[in-house]
């Protein structure tokens, strides 16, 4: 009923699809019985939203997905972010690119929400979000999320996707759900993969090599395990001619980015007594990222012919560097208690150059400029204490034990900002535009240091009040000196009618805190402003500043100081298990937040009577056309669907076929926007608190509101064959102001294939993925920069097109 009108597939693929999915169901319909075996005591142990220590994925109290190390690896591709939206439809990884340096830290959405309201956990501890604050128009603006990319693929043993509310059980961010990585242990086993391909444009060319092995400690009382990672990514670029100067060609750069990293990954383990372990992991991560601005064409305001004399494309280099280390004690009691005391630090770094521009300001001034700028250093950091204990209680009325959990947990967030060089930001008394072109840099102002602490308490029980019964009950309170207290709270219930059916359903409150990036981050920056801009500007490159809503001026347009985002989540959904080999799982949700945070609109400030307003005010020599800030501007709500159904068929000696099909329909809706405050009404109706790109698009419709994967994956003998067939549906593109200007992107099929050949200890693989070379629509006319960049950002594929690979696995 969720399902929008699709596209037929091309002919052979349906028709092959189809013939293989029945044959399936008709090998195992045929010679499979049903097993008397319990659904709820089949599959793998989870560890992710539940204190018990015997709940597996299929007897969940709540949606889960469980995701594989090997399942994980044959997706083809070496970032985690896109290997996990290739297999979860609920999650998204958008691919932004022309906008400043948010194609470098890009974000995943699970649901269609902010990417901060996604928890990223590493064995179960709180991962460290990324310095960078997403301040363009990309899908997830406004938010410093985590940066799953951090990770290496090669230290994972499996991924645990919770799909529900859970800042009862786990704290703030975790109002969409949970992504939870579980490490490789001990000391047995290794592998080795190195990885190599390019688009079929003949650009992006990229090579990954990557290592994992364990080493016994102390007679086996101990292991510790190492992964390393180094990889290298050219850059691609789909632009076009610019039309009004198509004499100079292709002169803009759109697309993926060039990167450079490197990761190492330590997990450690000993045992010092038979009833206490000590444990640690460690990750240090170094990312060397660079991204084109706009182009400055000898016809642009800020061309400078005596430095370039063709115009010049100024580019964004980031250097990234993650460090974290979890170190941990944990055991059980003769009594049955368990126990986990921890200590955890994480942080991101990220220094900013501006390369092949120009500060006009300081040339008019000083007779000369650079040519390269340093703009400055964000820095991240959080660092936690943690104390978890729990016990299975026999409490005599009831049939089964009760899991006892509590704990406490003491986390401290640090953010900084480190202003550039003179040069990066210096915009003099000249009026001629100053800050390095494309990419200004952190100016004295901006630059600060800022940091928060919360204490948290939490209280869990989970039981089977009877044998088809199961009940969860979680509440949390957190005490942030910053913005106060708050309570979370959740309850959860599964009844098994028979061994392989089962209904589930669950309700919470969550919450997100402000984060400090939110809070206190500012700068100014130039950006390409279409028809219709909310600057009520001509088609341009502009400046704009993001203020603290805080600020002098951030409060003179209406800021305020921000609140919490509160949430109520429901799922209700079935689990049901017909046939041995067939599992099916349906989730039916809605997600309510309110006092959202978002970023404002973009306010123009260059009308006389904004200049007058601000100048009473002592503000007086901006540089900037436009100024934003975060507020709690909306609340919204989510509603959709998840589909989850796997088939496993063995054909003996013409091998076994496993077929995933999963589905995602959900819409995201802005229900209410809080009045303008007083200062924007009082300086004219074209200054809004939000614009309708954000309240349509960013924060409903521009996610698409379906995505369907099917995947089938067949072994037979030395070989094995991957097949990936993904739906995403349509999307719409709003403009800030103009309704004519919106566009919507149609539906789109893509393909993934990949054949491997496995003999002795080796793989050698050959895939493409999207090999039918689809890309989205391409942009209507007045929304494509004069012809420059012919496709959306909102892409939720990206527009790269096929790219084709090779890849050699050695496992031990």
């Amino acid at each position: 009923m969720f399902l929008h009108k699709q596209k037929k597939l091309p002919a052979p693929i349906g028709i092959a699809l189809l013939a293989l999915g029945a044959h399936a169901v008709a090998q195992d319909a045929n010679n499979n019985p049903p097993s008397t075996d319990k659904a709820k005591n089949l599959g793998t142990v989870i560890v992710t939203g539940t204190r018990a220590d015997n709940r597996t994925e299929s007897s969940s109290l709540t949606p889960i997905d469980v995701v594989s190390s090997q399942v994980l690896q044959q997706t083809g591709t070496s970032e985690l972010s896109t290997a996990l939206a290739r297999i979860i439809p609920s999650l998204t990884f958008p691919r932004p690119a022309a906008a400043d340096t948010a194609d470098s830290q890009r974000p995943a959405q699970l649901r269609g929400l902010s990417p901060d309201q996604v928890l990223v956990l590493v064995d179960g501890k709180r991962w460290h979000p990324g310095a960078i604050l997403l301040t363009n128009g990309v899908l997830g603006r406004g938010s410093q999320a985590v940066d799953l990319n951090t990770i290496p693929i090669a230290a994972i043993d499996h991924i645990e996707v919770l799909r529900d509310g859970a800042s009862a059980q786990y704290g703030s961010d975790a109002i969409a759900g949970v992504i939870n990585v579980v490490l490789k242990k001990g000391a047995q086993g290794g592998s080795v993969d190195v990885t190599g391909g390019q688009y079929s444009a003949g650009d992006g060319r990229q090579w990954q090599g990557s290592a994992n092995f364990g080493i016994p400690l102390n007679n086996d009382k101990g292991w510790l395990r190492l992964t390393v990672q180094d990889g290298n990514q050219d850059y691609t670029n789909r632009a076009g001619v610019t039309r009004a100067r198509a004499f100079e060609g292709v002169t803009q750069r759109y697309g993926d980015p060039a990167v450079k990293d490197q990761n190492v990954l330590l997990n450690a383990q000993y045992d010092i007594t038979p009833g206490v372990q000590f444990y640690a992991f460690g990750h240090y991560g170094h990312r060397d990222s660079t991204s084109p601005a706009f182009f400055r064409s000898l016809a642009n305001a800020n061309s400078v012919p005596s430095i370039y004399p063709n115009g010049y494309l100024p580019l964004e280099n980031s250097d990234s560097i993650d460090q974290s280390l979890v170190l941990g004690l944990r055991g059980k009691t003769s009594g049955g208690w368990r126990w986990d005391v921890s200590a955890n630090y994480g942080g991101n770094r990220v220094s900013y150059e501006t390369l092949n521009s120009v500060n006009r300001a300081w040339l008019h001034d000083f007779g000369s400029s650079p040519t390269q700028f340093h703009d400055g250093i964000l820095a991240a950091g959080q660092q936690a204490f943690d104390v978890d204990i729990a016990k299975e209680l026999s409490v005599g009325w009831l049939p089964n034990p009760v899991t006892l959990a509590f704990g406490a947990e003491y986390l401290r967030q640090t953010y900084r900002l480190d202003a550039g060089d003179a040069p990066s930001w210096y915009v003099g008394t000249s009026g001629v535009a100053g800050g390095a072109q494309g990419f200004a840099g952190f100016q004295p102002a901006n630059a600060g240091s800022y940091s928060r602490h919360d204490v948290a308490e939490y209280l869990s029980l989970e039981t089977n009040l009877t044998d088809r019964l199961g009940t969860s009950l979680a509440v949390r309170h957190e005490d942030y000196n910053d913005f106060g207290n708050t309570t979370s709270g959740s309850l959860a219930g599964r009844f098994d009618f028979t061994d392989r059916f089962a209904l589930r359903a669950s309700a919470s409150t969550g919450f997100r805190a402000p984060s400090l990036a939110q809070q206190f981050y500012s700068s100014t920056s130039s950006l390409f402003f279409g028809q219709g801009n909310s600057l009520g500007l001509p088609a341009g490159i502009y400046n704009t500043s993001l203020v603290s809503a805080t600020s002098q001026v951030g409060q003179l347009l209406g800021g305020q100081k921000l609140k919490p985002e509160k949430s109520h989540n429901y799922t209700f959904g079935m689990v049901w298990n017909p046939l041995d080999p067939l599992n099916i799982s349906v989730d039916l949700y809605q997600i309510k937040i309110n006092n959202r945070i978002t970023l404002s609109s973009n306010l123009a400030t260059t009308s006389p009577a904004v200049q007058a307003y601000l100048a009473a005010n002592g503000v007086t020599g901006i540089n900037y056309s436009g100024i934003s800030y975060f507020t709690n501007a909306v609340d919204t709500r989510t509603r959709g669907v998840d589909l989850v159904t796997s088939w496993r068929s063995d054909f003996g000696d013409a091998g076994s076929l496993t077929s995933t099909l999963s589905y995602n329909y959900n819409k995201n809706k802005v229900t209410d926007v809080k009045p303008n405050p007083a200062a924007l009404n009082a300086l004219g109706l074209n200054l809004k608190r939000i614009d309708r790109r954000d309240q349509f698009g960013l924060l409903a419709d521009t996610t698409p509101r379906s995505k369907l994967i099917l995947n089938e994956m067949y072994n037979v003998g030395h070989w094995s064959l991957n097949g990936t067939l993904t739906r995403y549906g349509s999307f719409v593109s709003y403009n800030s102001t103009t309704a004519s200007l919106d566009q919507t992107f149609g539906a789109k099929w893509l393909l993934d294939l990949a054949v491997s050949y496995n003999v002795d200890r080796w793989t050698f693989t050959v895939g493409g993925d999207n090999v039918f070379n689809t890309y989205p629509d391409r942009v209507i006319a007045a929304n494509d920069n004069g012809g420059s960049l012919p496709y959306s950002v909102f892409s939720p594929f990206g527009f790269d097109g096929a790219y084709v690979y090779g890849k050699v696995a050695y496992r031990w």
